[in-house]
């Protein structure tokens, strides 16, 4: 790693952007300079690195120049229209959008999955969808032992993955509903307060948009289109972290102990799995953390090779800014 990188944060004002400068900041990443770029509405507006104010600017093809890294999360349509240029301009881009995901030509990464697939970047690196980074990082260790032949995975999402405006949506909601209000509707097409909805666009299919990215960023980062994916992602009433069931059948028998065992030493992944003493992962706990929770592993008697987990973390951390943070530390230290 050199001695300090020139940085650009895209979507600095952001609830990733601003967990960005956080992390980065928190995980001593060598900073020699750093851009806050925005959309026009925030231009002028200041934010905090390492107690220096920073004023943020307004992000437009002339942004990157003088460069080294640039962290975008600004919106598909922003890094599809700004990306481009950065890499021209010699950056290395590590992308929290959708915009470049399932491009055959652009590797999707989690550091504990399939880091080797970023050592083939041509100047961008997507970091895939929050709810399948918790999902790889809990599933790889047990498909490298017993290999994975079908995942069902229901997603119980927090509202922070929305935005930070959905943040305070339901805190308002929730004041309304208690009240005895009509809930304000802004950034959710239902009321969010004390109910369990679904949070994005539906296709042809039926599926919604979520879904579909679980299904396909499953199979591009294992490289095994083999799988079978069933996804149904819900939006919950939880400010923070995400959490998961996921019902899997391995190729090979694994026990929920086996898994147990493979699980405790896999890296990213803190088990927390001893139900009799009320001890598995929480939303209002794992909130704030780095790794992936997993608990309530349990043998599926329903087939012969089942197994169900629990599994959660914060989205705003390991799902979005430190998993794009892990990969440029590692092909920085490279």
């Amino acid at each position: 790693m050199r001695e300090s990188y020139r940085v650009a944060v895209v979507g600095a004002t952001g609830a990733v952007g601003n967990t960005m400068l956080q992390l980065l900041e928190e995980r001593s990443f060598p900073v020699a300079s750093l851009k806050l770029l925005a959309s026009h509405r925030s231009a002028g507006e200041i934010l905090s690195f390492k107690d220096t104010p920073i004023i943020i600017e307004e992000l437009t093809h002339d942004s990157f120049e003088d460069v080294d890294v640039v962290f975008s999360s600004a919106g598909a349509s922003v890094s599809r229209e700004f990306i481009p240029t950065a890499i021209e301009k010699g950056a290395l881009v590590i992308d929290n959008t959708s915009a470049f995901r399932m491009d055959a030509a652009t590797p999707l990464v989690v550091p504990e999955v399939n880091m080797d697939a970023a050592r083939a970047h041509n100047g961008l690196i997507a970091n895939p969808n929050c709810s399948t980074i918790q999902m790889m990082v809990a599933l790889k260790p047990i498909y490298d032992v017993a290999g994975i032949k079908r995942i069902v995975v229901s997603t119980y999402q927090s509202v922070s993955g929305k935005s930070g405006r959905a943040v305070m949506e339901l805190v308002q909601q929730t004041t309304e509903a208690l009240e005895g209000k009509p809930v304000t509707l802004d950034k959710f097409p239902h009321q969010m307060a004390f109910n369990v909805a679904f949070d994005w666009p539906f296709l042809d299919s039926g599926d919604n948009e979520e879904e579909v990215k679980m299904i396909n960023e499953t199979r591009k980062i294992l490289e095994d289109d083999t799988i079978g994916v069933s996804a149904t992602t819900v939006r919950v009433p939880v400010f923070f972290a995400h959490s998961e069931s996921i019902n899997i059948e391995t190729d090979e028998k694994l026990t929920a102990a086996q898994a147990r065992e493979c699980l405790a030493t896999a890296p990213g992944v803190k088990l927390m799995d001893d139900p009799s003493n009320q001890q598995y992962p929480l939303a209002v706990d794992v909130a704030g953390e780095d790794d992936v929770y997993v608990g309530r592993i349990r043998d599926d008697a329903s087939i012969d090779n089942g197994l169900n987990l629990w599994v959660v973390a914060d989205n705003l951390r390991k799902g979005a800014a430190l998993n794009a943070i892990q990969i440029a530390e590692n092909l920085l230290s490279a």
